[in-house]
């Protein structure tokens, strides 16, 4: 039965405590300049208490505009003041529910919830606000809903192979995988090095000159003042002068570690992920505070990344690869700052494995190695020429260092540029300062190309492109033949998955011929 809402009434408040936020800076810079003369104060009143009544109507007007419609087959919103716009999504397209909650919306009990398509961006189907009741509510119907959905399909056809039986109702539960507390995340926000409150203030100068008599865009202004502060350092004397450099810099790396702490801890604060028969679940945030569930079977591959500093430490991170995206990012972040016997279980209970000391491994080929070596070190090189031309004598020496300097990386990266395959699952890895793990499995794969530029043909390599919903997969300097070994190999497993039924668990796989027959050619080569 079909069953129209509006969302909760409290969005209006909402709406208008963010109208009053939006009219707060106009009326201020009305109010301090000369529009209006001496009644530029009585001018600025009235401008704001427009834009704050236009704000509220506005926000009244579209609460009662908007509805949303729970039917047998699907969710439909329709909404519009003037011009009205319904868009409905079938429970079978919803990949993820989402909750999010910002903090007044907290405060005042509502979240906004995303049924998120696998699309992205806009084509997402999003509901602000509900209450958390009726959040958790309609997050409980869509899993009913594909449950019987399922239900169905499988009373259809009696041959498929059986689904998981559905968990019971009610909020979500399960075994704590990964948790971050107030220690690990003052130790995380040490590693997240962030200089962001600078590109803050530069923002706000923007509108220094609105409420003051200061022209912040005026040069004269700045290298005047430049200029006075460097004739006061110069005659400190070279000791002083080496004091305050070094005083500076560590005043630099204070404001970027703090920065960094405070936004580790805005974001990531509570963090938790748990498993339960429904799959993952992410809570953090301390002041947005969200909440996505990711069911297992729609995980589509793995990333496990670090960072130039953390990955001295031992630290990594582990990302889901998932048709829905987090935070404009393709990945989902299930454990950001975790070693790798944290990472280990969370990779076991998503139904993939970490590579082991039985994974064959093989580099890229060494004519790939040696061209981008080539390629770096001929861009530097060129760069030389008009320096030793044009610039002071000894400058050259500097584009010719990092020419060297580029053939070492490259020779040096080759060692970490690798990849592998199995019966179940491909593997890349790339990078050797803040080294990166890619793993999908094979049955979520649904095309493989093999891509060769002009050097690439003459030299005989290749790259290969994995094809993965909701992410990219790429292995990069494959020698021709292990690279159309490979293709022969994923495509036999393409051609041997029945993709509507991927939902259900896999069957095991036996080794195939074609990965017999890339085993054999990688041994050969």
């Amino acid at each position: 039965m079909s069953e129209t809402r509006r969302t909760a009434p409290l969005g209006v408040v909402i709406g208008a405590l963010g109208s009053i936020q939006n009219a707060i800076l106009p009326a201020v810079a009305i109010a301090f300049s000369g529009v209006g003369g001496g009644g530029r104060f009585l001018v600025a009143l009235g401008v704001g208490l427009a834009a704050v009544t236009i704000g509220v109507v506005t926000s009244y007007v579209g609460w009662r505009r908007t509805t949303y419609t729970t039917g047998e087959t699907d969710i439909r919103v329709e909404s519009g003041i003037f011009s009205r716009a319904a868009r409905s999504v079938p429970y079978e397209r919803i990949q993820d529910v989402s909750l999010e909650a910002k903090l007044l919306p907290r405060l005042l009990g509502l979240v906004a919830v995303k049924f998120e398509t696998g699309a992205g961006g806009a084509d997402d189907l999003a509901l602000t606000y509900l209450t958390a009741a009726e959040g958790e509510r309609l997050r409980q119907l869509v899993r009913e809903r594909r449950d019987e959905e399922a239900a169905a399909a499988l009373a259809a056809d009696p041959d498929a192979p059986a689904t998981p039986a559905p968990a019971e109702a009610g909020p979500e539960t399960g075994q704590v995988l990964f948790a971050m507390g107030p220690g690990r995340l003052l130790t995380f926000g040490l590693f997240e090095f962030s200089l962001a409150v600078f590109a803050v203030l530069g923002g706000a100068l923007q509108y220094v000159d609105n409420v003051t008599s200061i022209d912040v865009w005026d040069v004269d202004l700045w290298y005047g003042w430049l200029k006075e502060q460097g004739s006061t350092v110069a005659t400190l004397g070279p000791v002083a002068q080496a004091i305050g450099a070094v005083v500076g810099l560590i005043g630099l790396l204070i404001v970027g570690s703090v920065t960094g702490v405070v936004r580790t801890f805005l974001r990531d604060w509570g963090f938790t992920l748990t498993r339960s028969a429904r799959g993952f679940r992410r809570q953090r945030g301390l002041f947005t505070r969200t909440d996505v569930v990711m069911p297992a079977h729609r995980v589509q591959g793995l990333v496990i990344g670090t960072g130039l500093l953390r990955y001295r430490f031992g630290w990594h991170s582990l990302s889901f690869v998932s048709l829905a995206q987090d935070d404009k990012e393709q990945s989902h972040v299930v454990a950001p700052f975790a070693k790798m016997a944290e990472i280990a279980p969370i990779v076991a209970s998503s139904g993939f494995r970490l590579p082991g000391e039985a994974t064959a491994w093989h580099r890229a080929s060494a004519r790939h190695r040696t061209d981008l070596a080539l390629r770096d070190a001929a861009i530097c090189v060129a760069a030389a020429i008009p320096t030793a031309i044009f610039a002071p004598a000894g400058l050259v020496l500097i584009p010719l260092g990092l020419a060297v300097l580029a053939v070492g990386a490259n020779l040096y990266a080759w060692e970490f540029r690798r990849h592998a395959i199995d019966d179940k699952q491909v593997y890349a890895s790339h990078g050797f300062l803040s080294p990166k793990q890619e793993i999908a499995t094979r049955l979520k794969l649904h095309s493989v190309e093999i891509a060769q530029g002009p050097i690439a043909r003459l030299r005989g390599y290749a790259t290969v492109h994995l094809g993965l919903a909701g992410g990219s997969f790429a292995m990069r300097g494959v020698p021709i033949a292990e690279a159309k070994a490979l293709r022969a190999a994923v495509l036999e497993t393409i051609a041997g998955t029945d993709y509507s039924r991927l939902d259900a668990p896999p069957a095991p796989q036996a080794l195939s011929g074609a990965q017999s027959e890339f085993s054999a050619n990688l041994r050969a080569t």
